[in-house]
């Protein structure tokens, strides 16, 4: 839904039922607040029908076959199947016998273009360390499109991205979800009709910052009941604005209640607009973030680093929460000591929804090898998931995370044709990308030009000059 009200004309908000953001599906009464000023204006480029023919091919939603086509037209997944469908005029068709096809990898936790290279403190855009409580900033106000690692990641398979404000704060700020395309503005690079999320933290990270500094949070008491300060606010301040639309809507000539963005973010949260987005790693905070969660009234999507989730997994199964996990980060905090190789495949076996995700500039580039070493762990620990299966922790399981899943994450007629061809198959080290489609169209070709970024192309110039 796309209201066209503005702060300017605040009469025109209106009440709206929503149903299905709330944990226990129960009806909620929401404010709509203003619409979004900085919308996506990303366009889907336009290309010739493609058919990648005699493929073996992983769907991305646990299916395989050895052979197979995928016909890409108008942006979408037109045909996906054994039989060679009939071609439309104009199609190109790629010879793919011995390589692999799979959908367009898909990172839910990536900081690139907030903290784009070159690494240095010009372009430490990420973490608003100024208080425990930033719900106001958006990731996408620090996003540099012209990050080189955007180019690198996509010649890696990746075609949709999640960048998220950095673990500082409890709550971070709003997380952006983008297509990797090249654009002169991260609008341009705006996943069309993708929500943003709300970045929350909770450890030993927001703690560490503010109790250096000898201020709240200091502790984990300190960080809960941080959380629930800045909640009950954000209730009185949606409360307020409710009563206000009541009086108006009775003929009232009130003034509405001052404007405040920080409230008005966690407010959008708490009504259902956006789900949280929380940096969790101990099995036990996890369970106390549910709590939380329900406590407020709130969707927590995914616990993102979880290196317990596996000890909680029916709990996260039962909410309906994914773990946004590592194949083998651990032990470089006291809070991931308990991070095991298995933590994947010990989730996918107990029915919880798990992801992977890079939280780097270089696993993103390499995010099927990730999900490789993932897979393998599980196998040696006897546990019964497939390649098929562990596909979908780099497809569609992230894109159900981002709340983009009936959009692109697995290769299904009606999606977005967001698709990687493959030199072999994707779970050897020795495979690599040899194409990238997104909406159809080639943005990717490892015998081809690469498309480098404004910034890429002036250094080059600059550093090959007599």
């Amino acid at each position: 839904m796309h209201p066209t009200s503005t702060w300017a004309s605040l009469p025109l908000l209106l009440f709206l039922t929503m149903t299905g953001c709330h944990p226990d599906d129960q009806k909620k009464e929401a404010v709509i607040f203003a619409q979004d000023p900085y919308p996506s204006t990303y366009q889907r480029p336009a290309a010739s029908p493609v058919l990648l023919q005699h493929a073996a091919i992983y769907f991305g939603n646990g299916g395989f076959i050895e052979q197979g086509f995928v016909l890409l037209q108008a942006g979408k997944i037109a045909y996906v199947g054994s039989r060679k469908p009939r071609l439309p005029a104009q199609t190109q068709v790629v010879e793919a016998k011995g390589r692999y096809v799979t959908p367009g990898l898909i990172d839910p936790h990536s900081h690139l273009g907030d903290y784009p290279s070159p690494e240095v403190e010009a372009h430490q855009d990420g973490n608003e360390m100024s208080d425990p409580n930033t719900a106001q900033v958006r990731a996408e106000h620090g996003i540099w499109p012209q990050d080189p690692g955007f180019r690198l990641a996509r010649e890696g398979g990746v075609t949709t991205l999640a960048v998220l404000p950095g673990s500082a704060n409890l709550f971070g700020g709003w997380t952006a979800v983008l297509k990797n395309v090249p654009a002169r503005t991260v609008q341009g690079m705006k996943f069309p009709g993708a929500g943003a999320g709300m970045k929350m933290a909770c450890g030993e990270n927001p703690k560490r910052v503010y109790g250096r500094r000898k201020q709240l949070p200091m502790t984990r008491m300190g960080n809960m009941a941080g959380f629930r300060e800045a909640l009950v606010q954000a209730q009185g301040y949606v409360q307020r604005w409710q009563r206000w639309q009541q009086t108006t809507s009775h003929g009232g000539n009130e003034q509405p209640p001052e404007r405040n963005l920080k409230l008005e973010s966690l407010g959008r949260m708490l009504q259902g607009e956006m789900a949280a987005q929380v940096h969790c790693y101990r099995a036990d905070e996890m369970a106390q973030m549910l709590d939380l969660a329900q406590e407020f009234g709130f969707r927590i999507a995914a616990f993102h680093h979880a290196t317990e989730a596996y000890k909680v997994a029916d709990l996260l199964a039962r909410r309906d929460v994914c773990a946004v996990v590592w194949a083998d980060w651990w032990g470089f905090k006291l809070e991931s000591w308990d991070g095991i190789r298995e933590n994947a495949a010990l989730l996918q076996v107990q029915g919880a929804c798990v992801a992977l995700h890079s939280d780097d500039p270089h696993g993103i580039q390499r995010l099927n090898q990730e999900m490789t070493k993932a897979w393998a762990a599980g196998q040696r620990l006897g546990l019964a998931v497939t390649k098929a299966q562990a596909l979908a922790w780099v497809t569609l399981h992230p894109a159900r995370v981002l709340g983009i899943a009936q959009q692109t994450g697995s290769l299904e007629e009606g999606k977005m044709a967001d698709v990687v061809l493959w030199s072999g198959d994707p779970f050897s080290v020795y495979s690599l990308v040899d194409q990238v489609y997104i909406d159809g169209a080639l943005v990717h070709a490892r015998t081809g030009a690469h498309a480098a970024s404004d910034f890429e192309l002036g250094t080059v110039v600059e550093m090959g000059a007599p």
